[in-house]
């Protein structure tokens, strides 16, 4: 029995314990290839402050499980917010429509004694009161620390879950993730002339990094740099031309034209471009992804994936070359390997389905100065905004926050209004330089699939693309 000081308390109260709980995933899954029951209690809350005030303050509370079957092909799938043995027996229903499992029952996932992150509850150790504090005090100062400073919005958020999977032959694995994130968006007005500039940070770990002086500080003068810079911009040129991209989050764009590519799902279906070709050269040589759910603190880590399996570090590509694919249990399974665990859901009402974690591409051996110097004439892409993406093709779009020309191997003017335009496939191969200063992005990736968003981390160094179609409005 889990005790009050245990988060799995708010799992197992009101007379429903761990022993239930496998007894009823034994009843409802005994006769599936695979599945489990999945339990989660998280709780959320977010403040928005905006024009001196704050504007929004929400607090969530929420908790139930999904309970999941898998027969061959097919899955079959029931959720409720309420844990309870009568809740789980209704949802067990479902799983009569399954097929009885032909083989044997799937192996239960490897076990662990890694915990990325403490137990503790971020939420409840800072008061609301310093929280609306520190929004303040980064409205006062963002507007303090230029004249041109005309509105300033303050984002602060943390949620705290604590999930539990339970299988039918007695695995049970727990995790506890806490996440904060803090955005600051600063819009700078000169001549008429209106701009914005944004920051974000964050990862799983308590409020109190976001609470230092010095990180705040940085969002601000980061965000304000942005939209001062912004105000100089001059319309992009439109064309096809070389394109340097800065380290970090511009790793966005290969976690969206190339990441997605690589989910195992895609690929057993035979409708992600790089199906079917592991082991073959599908990058320039030096370029090395990976997905590592592992790491500590950053956005997209676990200690475990939604189904229990430990996160690891896989190398997608190495040197160009293809080597294998980002998997859940059921596409590991069908396609004769190993789970790599990559297993996300948003939450208990979703099933889950093979996600990125942290991707990113490894850093090389050239200086990025001299990588602008060597683009000669071209565009540098400091950061990205939205973007949209075809799995099929891998053809991309991608629109630029902050980015410049490059001229006579030069940073020159900023430009606005940039879009960059290829397909990930062709975007590898044209990586002619490879940088030294691989980094993560700061903390603030969401990944969308198939109506589910989960949080996720993107990184890479400083890349030379030779060759990549530039919208925008001006002649090039």
């Amino acid at each position: 029995m889990a005790t009050l000081s245990d988060p799995r308390s708010f799992l197992y109260r009101d007379g429903f314990d761990p022993d239930a709980a496998v007894r009823l995933a034994g009843e409802a899954l005994g006769r599936c290839d695979d599945g489990e029951l999945y339990l989660q209690h998280a709780v959320s809350e977010s403040f928005g402050f905006d024009d001196g005030r704050l504007k929004t303050a929400d607090f969530t509370t929420q908790g139930g499980f999904g309970l999941r079957g898998v027969s061959g092909e097919t899955t079959a799938f029931a959720h409720a917010n309420e844990i309870s043995e009568a809740a789980i027996r209704r949802a067990s229903e479902t799983m009569r429509l399954l097929d009885p499992a032909s083989a044997g029952p799937a192996p239960a996932p490897k076990r662990t004694n890694r915990h990325l992150y403490t137990d503790a509850d971020p939420l409840g150790l800072v008061p609301f009161a310093r929280k609306v504090d520190l929004c303040q005090q980064i409205d006062a100062l963002a507007r303090a620390r230029d004249p041109r400073v005309a509105q300033v919005s303050v984002g602060l958020s943390g949620s705290w879950s604590v999930v539990e999977i339970v299988r039918p032959d007695g695995f049970i694995a727990t995790d506890v993730r806490p996440l904060v994130r803090l955005n600051v968006s600063i819009v700078a007005e000169q001549n008429g002339r209106r701009e914005t500039g944004s920051y974000g940070l964050g990862g799983r770990y308590l409020y109190d990094r976001l609470f230092e002086r010095v990180t705040w500080d940085r969002a601000i003068d980061e965000a304000l740099a942005q939209a001062l810079v912004n105000l100089e911009a001059v319309a992009a040129p439109a064309g096809e031309m070389t394109v340097v991209c800065g380290p970090g989050w511009p790793g966005v764009l290969l976690h969206e034209a190339i990441g997605h590519g690589l989910e195992g799902d895609f690929n057993r279906k035979g409708s992600s471009a790089f199906a079917g070709r592991i082991g073959d050269r599908v990058a320039a040589s030096g370029v090395t992804v990976v997905d590592d759910g592992s790491i500590k603190g950053r956005r997209g880590s676990l200690s475990i994936d939604d189904e229990g399996t430990p996160t690891q570090r896989n190398v997608l590509i190495e040197d160009g070359i293809l080597t294998g694919y980002i998997q859940d249990r059921l596409n590991a399974r069908l396609m004769g390997v190993e789970p790599t665990g990559n297993g996300r859901r948003e939450s208990f009402a979703h099933a889950p389905m093979p996600r990125m974690t942290n991707t990113f591409m490894l850093g090389g051996h050239d200086d990025p100065q001299e990588i602008i110097e060597r683009a000669r004439d071209g565009i540098f892409a400091k950061s990205f905004g939205g973007g949209q993406v075809d799995i099929t093709s891998g053809k991309f779009v991608f629109t630029c926050t902050e980015a410049y020309r490059i001229e006579n191997g030069k940073l020159g003017a900023p430009i606005k209004g940039a879009t960059l335009i290829g397909d990930g496939p062709s975007v590898l191969t044209r990586v002619k330089a490879i940088g030294n200063d691989m980094a993560l992005d700061e903390g603030v990736g969401i990944c969308g699939k198939g109506g589910q968003s989960v949080p996720a981390g993107v990184g890479q160094p400083t890349l030379l693309i030779d060759r990549l179609t530039v919208g925008g409005t001006a002649a090039a």
